[in-house]
């Protein structure tokens, strides 16, 4: 049988990038091969679609509305009794083959309305436009479902790169908190300092005039109550200076956390400056899926 050369090209490349831009569904009349005998069909092409997901998908197809089931043999199918309503009124039979090749799925068919006759030029152009329009459904509707993968694929990485990013302005954000209030200790501890350093000097000097005080009692009751007063101040030092060390303690420890604090938020801001490039870029993606899917949903 002579090969028809009609050809339906479905939408226009678009200037995203060559890897990610829709590619055009071609819908051709074609003398199709179904076991030893050439019948009048349709060569459909499908861009990156999925061979097994078309292949269950055409069968689904075929098989709504009709109890009847697919039968497959040596790879070609076949249906009769399809329910087609845009074709015929009546069932049809439908053989079919789906081919896997590199970057598309290719769908051969053959649409039989009565025995022996085939939706092709002879039947009409009504027929003929409802068979390629039923087609080029199917076929959008894989390369649909395609994309919508694709879509979801480099949402995903965006919307990881966003959590990442809330991440170091969190991780920020607890930093210049951590800053500040380390800044408010060691004002308090500095402070608290001055005060007992006052306080242990003075009560230096307390001991010292009454250990000089003592020295010049007579042994008796008298030097004995000294005693045990500069005792009591003796302890009384002995906590100031154990306060005295915990807060330069906690200044030290306050200090270190931030300048830990400050080193850490250059850093994270750089990381962000980084993130928030590749946010940019990941957008610019998403937004080129967007458009293709949005192309490819008017064909």
């Amino acid at each position: 049988m002579k090969k028809i050369t009609l050809i339906i090209c479905l939408g226009m490349m678009v200037a995203a990038p060559s890897l990610k831009s829709q590619k055009p569904i071609k819908v051709l009349e074609d003398s199709i091969q179904i076991g030893n005998w050439l019948y009048p069909g349709f060569n459909v092409t499908i861009p990156e679609a999925d061979f097994d997901n078309t292949l269950k998908n055409w069968i689904k197809l075929q098989e709504t509305g009709t109890k009847s089931k697919v039968q497959t043999e040596n790879g070609e199918l076949t249906i009769f009794g399809a329910i087609v309503k845009e074709i015929s009124p009546t069932s049809v039979n439908i053989y079919s083959r789906i081919v896997n090749e590199d970057t598309v799925t290719r769908l051969l068919a053959c649409i039989e309305t009565k025995k022996d006759e085939f939706v092709e030029p002879a039947s009409g152009d009504i027929q003929l436009t409802a068979a390629r329009d039923f087609l080029k459904e199917f076929a959008k509707s894989q390369y649909i479902e395609v994309i919508k993968g694709q879509l979801d694929a480099e949402e995903k990485i965006l919307r990881d790169l966003n959590r990442e990013l809330s991440s170091l302005q969190s991780s920020k954000a607890r930093s210049q908190k951590t800053a500040k209030n380390k800044r408010g200790t060691v004002n308090n501890e500095q402070e608290k300092l001055q005060v007992r350093h006052n306080e242990l000097s003075m009560l230096s000097t307390e001991i010292i005039g009454k250990n000089n005080e003592m020295m010049s009692m007579p042994m008796g009751a008298g030097r004995e109550a000294m005693s045990t007063q500069i005792k009591e101040l003796e302890k009384r030092r002995r906590k100031l200076q154990n306060e005295i060390s915990k807060s330069e303690n906690k200044i030290n420890k306050a200090r270190s956390a931030i300048n830990q604090a400050d080193r850490s938020i250059p850093r994270n801001e750089n990381e962000q400056d980084v993130l928030k490039a590749k946010i940019d870029a990941q957008q610019a993606v998403v937004q080129s899926f967007i458009e293709k899917l949005n192309t490819v949903k008017l064909y």
